[in-house]
């Protein structure tokens, strides 16, 4: 039933779409906000106490808490949007791509997530047809990339983590409320 009511959503806004100018800056921002649509909740529904939980059964050393994942997630957005502006993150992200140590509660955390989540719907808006094939310095080492393949890093990262973020759930016992 919930597939269904989802799949109706998407052809509304689908048929909403078409009644109005579809820019490249639009293309984009809509991937975003499907994986903020699934992200921010799975981040709201792990309870706090369980922001510390890693699985340990099986090959997962070193694997990231939660927490970590969220962080990570959240910093790599920074980090992909910055550098399709061509500018510098708009806040401190600590070091390397695990966010801020400052950032510590699940209610910092959220909100560190959905303020990249802000930030990055800015910049994917900025896309043009003009603009979207320019080079910029990749933010990870190697060529130059086209700005919207740096970009399109917010929402495709974000989905591969994603997908770990609902296993921890369900690991608690929460279904994922994508999945509900």
């Amino acid at each position: 039933m919930k597939r269904t009511l989802a799949l109706a959503a998407l052809f509304a806004v689908s048929a909403f779409a078409a009644d109005t100018k579809m820019t490249v800056g639009k293309m984009y921002d809509s991937q975003l906000a499907m994986a903020e649509s699934e992200i921010v909740p799975a981040a709201e529904a792990m309870p706090a106490d369980k922001y510390k939980f890693a699985p340990t059964n099986g090959e997962f050393k070193n694997a990231r808490t939660f927490a970590q994942q969220v962080k990570h997630l959240a910093a790599v957005m920074y980090i992909a949007a910055a550098a399709a502006k061509g500018e510098k993150p708009p806040r401190d992200l600590g070091t390397g791509e695990n966010g801020p140590d400052s950032v510590a509660s699940k209610e910092q955390i959220v909100q560190f997530l959905k303020d990249a989540f802000a930030y990055s719907h800015k910049v994917l808006n900025s896309l043009t047809e003009q603009n979207q094939l320019e080079m910029v310095k990749s933010p990870f080492g190697g060529p130059d990339v086209a700005r919207a393949g740096i970009a399109s890093a917010t929402v495709w990262h974000s989905f591969d983590h994603y997908g770990q973020m609902a296993i921890y759930l369900r690991m608690n016992g929460i279904v994922p409320p994508a999945s509900r």
